[in-house]
């Protein structure tokens, strides 16, 4: 499982109102079963956004360990554009940090993370991975309207060329909020976000 899966980031801003707090909660599952929850708390105070992004997961074999992966993550945004980014991840015991920004120029003036909470990402040709720092060349294709979760919503796939190919479907509603993520992981198996 590769943690370009993992960074998922909270439902559309576009319908917070300046001053609001709102939290956001999705059960994650692969292949059908549960294996934790990635929980986000977005602030938002006049052209500032805050987002923190706490995530949990264990898969377990006959009792064991198979798998663990806890990331944190602290976001600061103005309007579209990453300002300020603070990462901690631990993959089964392995740890990796991300902070921006460093003494590395960003390849554009508005950076922009797999914020799935934020439509406009849809637009962009270039994404941050907040997990390891590689900025990873998308291309986003529309797939129509469909139901999900008993709500109608509009499917996404984000297509990535990174250092690991990837491939994400997102779902977002008319309001353009975001729903529901999925995708294969490089073995294969199914990862799923579904909001509670």
């Amino acid at each position: 499982m590769k943690a370009w899966l993992l960074t998922a980031v909270l439902a559309s801003a576009s319908a917070v109102t300046p001053g609001a707090t709102r939290e956001w909660r999705f059960d994650v599952s692969l292949d059908g079963r549960p294996i934790g929850e990635h929980r986000f708390v977005l602030e938002e105070r006049a052209n500032l956004r805050e987002v923190t992004s706490d995530a949990r997961f264990r898969v377990r074999i006959l009792f064991v360990d198979a798998y663990r992966y806890e990331h944190h993550a602290r976001e600061s945004w103005r309007g579209d554009c990453l300002e300020r980014l603070e990462a901690r991840t631990v993959e089964n015991g392995q740890q990796l940090r991300v902070v921006l920004p460093d003494n590395t120029p960003p390849p554009s003036d508005c950076v922009q993370t797999f914020a799935y909470w934020n439509p406009s990402i849809l637009d962009s040709s270039l994404l941050l991975n907040p997990q390891t720092g590689e900025y990873v060349p998308v291309k986003v294709l529309p797939l129509g309207r469909e139901t999900i979760g008993g709500q109608s919503a509009e499917r996404y796939r984000l297509l990535g060329s990174g250092s690991t190919p990837l491939q994400i479907d997102l779902w977002y509603t008319a309001a353009r909020d975001w729903v529901a993520l999925e995708s294969r992981t490089p073995q294969g198996r199914l990862l799923r976000y579904a909001r509670k």
